[in-house]
């Protein structure tokens, strides 16, 4: 029998709304507890569902993208990325404006980047290592995980014509980024000038222009077999100039922010863990090589066989997925097990209670990379179904692919040319409704380190405990 979803009462309703769009994380964990992993939340035309139940999910996923619509009045993402970007389109505007850019992230494009990843990351470090005056010195690698995937994305995106311009296209994103971190109220729309709102628009015209002078570059040129992203998207003829402009900004937002936020993550929790980060020298000294080599770049092989960097890579954004929540609103009634979400409700659904799901996780808070190894097939299909830090189905992340990719990769790297341990024996707070980062930056005592030489750090990690991320 079909019922309503369970949730606060009247009274508390008020309270665990106004604390989920400031501080998520606390508040989708008391709401799973009291009330499980599909619950309800809000009234009337705030009527919201929160999803964290794997199986339930499953069903979500596999709806038609027809039941649900992503352009609605409570995605606030438009203003930022533009009204003809793919993240706020539905029906065959969706499937237009997406299909060209995940042509673009094809498997042979994304091998070709493995140089350049390593490439880029070799020069973030080398830009850390001249500020760094001895061993040990505490050193906040936040900075260096932005850069790093920065530079990355720019160079997918555009090739090398915009290389040095990196910096400056991560600037003009940063207001719009940190705009949609505010409160709602500070995101009411409104045309008037000297705010932040009307700053945001400035930048926004300022990286429209930018984008807008390359398009106009590859259109002067015949289409060929070229390597970026922006490349892919004007040769496929199908878009306007505006909505591969929208596309190219989403594609920043999603590859830029995100992805080094997870990078931070992997950083944190890599190195809390005792032993786990010297594992990861040895790893990349023996599938890397020494850096500098004069050996062949790495390849698809080579990142095949970083298995360990790809495990803390899946238990990291398992327990610090970089959005929280992900909204859809129900465009007819949706039926999940017992429960009924009505049509025009704000369907939250949650990758961080997914992977904290006590069913498919034993021990769920426990960082632990070797759960992956040696699953049995029904652990492995419940790993499967519970792991989703960039969704599943017709709306899966665009750039899955890539981001898992670059922070294997990355990772592996840092480890193989900086020992670090950690300033804190515990796991910091998260904070960002967009975008979930450690609070406090990621502050680590960074030794540079020779090739092959075998981590300092590596018996003074802070002791194993039960530490609640």
């Amino acid at each position: 029998m079909e019922r309503t979803l369970p949730g606060p009462n009247a009274f508390a309703q008020i309270g665990y709304v106004r604390r989920l769009f400031r501080d998520p994380q606390p508040v989708l964990d008391e709401l799973s507890a009291a009330h499980g992993g599909v619950c309800g939340l809000g009234r009337g035309p705030v009527r919201m569902a929160i999803v964290g139940d794997p199986a339930a999910l499953g069903v979500l996923f596999a709806m038609s993208t027809e039941s649900f619509r992503w352009d609605h009045k409570f995605n606030v993402l438009g203003f930022v990325v533009g009204n003809g970007s793919m993240i706020v389109s539905d029906g065959a505007d969706h499937k237009r404006r997406r299909a060209p850019a995940q042509a673009a992230f094809a498997r042979r494009r994304l091998n070709e980047w493995i140089p350049m990843i390593v490439d880029q990351t070799d020069r973030a470090i080398d830009r850390l290592t001249e500020s760094i005056d001895g061993p040990g010195q505490v050193v906040d690698l936040y900075p260096l995980c932005r850069s790093t995937v920065l530079h990355v994305v720019v160079r997918a995106l555009f090739g090398e014509r915009l290389s040095d311009r990196a910096d400056e296209v991560g600037t003009l994103f940063q207001r719009p980024q940190d705009y949609l971190e505010s409160s709602m109220a500070r995101q009411l729309a409104h045309p008037l000038p000297f705010t932040r709102r009307s700053r945001v628009r400035a930048d926004r015209r300022a990286l429209d222009a930018i984008i807008d002078a390359e398009i106009a570059h590859r259109r002067s040129r015949p289409p060929g077999d070229r390597p970026d992203v922006l490349d892919a998207l004007v040769d496929a003829g199908t878009l306007s100039d505006a909505e591969i402009r929208d596309q190219v900004v989403s594609l920043i937002g999603a590859g830029y922010d995100s992805t080094s936020a997870s990078l931070s993550w992997m950083v944190w929790r890599a190195a809390l863990e005792p032993g786990l980060w010297s594992r990861l020298c040895v790893e990349a000294d023996n599938v890397l090589g020494p850096c500098p080599s004069e050996h062949d770049p790495p390849d698809e092989t080579a990142l095949g066989q970083l298995d360990l960097a790809n495990r803390v890579m899946r238990e990291s954004l398992r327990l610090h997925p970089a959005g929280v929540i992900a909204p859809r609103q129900a465009a007819t009634d949706i039926h999940l097990g017992p429960h009924t979400i009505r049509k025009g409700t704000l369907i939250l659904w949650s990758a961080h209670l997914a992977g904290r799901d006590p069913l498919a996780w034993p021990d769920p808070l426990r960082f632990d990379p070797d759960r992956f190894v040696d699953l049995t097939a029904e652990q492995k299909a419940l790993a499967d179904n519970a792991w989703v830090p960039f969704g599943r189905g017709a709306r899966t992340c665009i750039g899955f692919a890539l981001a898992q990719m670059e922070l294997t990769l990355i990772i592996s790297r840092i480890a193989q040319r900086l020992d670090i341990a950690p300033t804190s024996d515990t796991v910091p707070r998260p904070v960002g409704m967009v975008v979930n980062r450690p609070a406090g930056g990621t502050p680590m005592h960074v030794t540079i380190r020779a090739p092959h030489e075998r981590p300092i750090f590596e018996n003074a990690r802070p002791p194993r405990g039960d530490l609640d991320p």
